[in-house]
């Protein structure tokens, strides 16, 4: 059995995974916001869209178009960092469990950190192209006026 002295050791490397599960998540409330502003955004979009008409509808539509792709990217920004959050927590359980039976398994450690991490950078590198994209949609919109 494995006493309590070799366990703080191993509390010790958990802190790494335990402060990138609430900056994730952190980063999971902004995108989450950011996924309800789009929908809201598109919803009001819709409900104008029954009474326009012509080059205005048009308009609306293309807004509607641009927004569904927007939440497109947010939703796998969001799965990416979840699936991030998830390979952190077997992390840290991983951890535990190697430091309590004594298995020596580098391998399966540095595959679920290194795992965790792409997951995070997928998820930060689409939710940058999301921002690019509503930047562009944005500027073609002051320019059409």
């Amino acid at each position: 059995m494995t006493s309590i002295k070799e366990l703080i050791p191993v509390l010790q490397i958990s802190i790494g995974p335990v402060i990138l599960i609430s900056g994730v998540g952190l980063l999971l409330l902004s995108m989450t916001n950011r996924l309800s502003r789009v929908i809201e955004r598109a919803r009001t979009l819709l409900a104008l869209s029954d009474s326009a008409s012509g080059r205005a509808l048009d308009r609306i539509r293309a807004q509607i178009d641009i927004l569904w792709v927007q939440a497109r990217l947010i939703r796998v920004s969001i799965l990416l960092a979840s699936t991030s959050l998830l390979f952190a927590a077997f992390l840290i359980i991983v951890l535990f469990i190697t430091a309590l039976f004594k298995i020596e398994d580098a391998w399966l450690i540095s595959i679920l950190f290194v795992t965790c991490l792409l997951s995070l950078i997928g998820s930060l590198i689409v939710f940058i192209i999301d921002i690019n994209r509503s930047l562009i949609a944005f500027k073609v919109e002051l320019y059409e006026r």
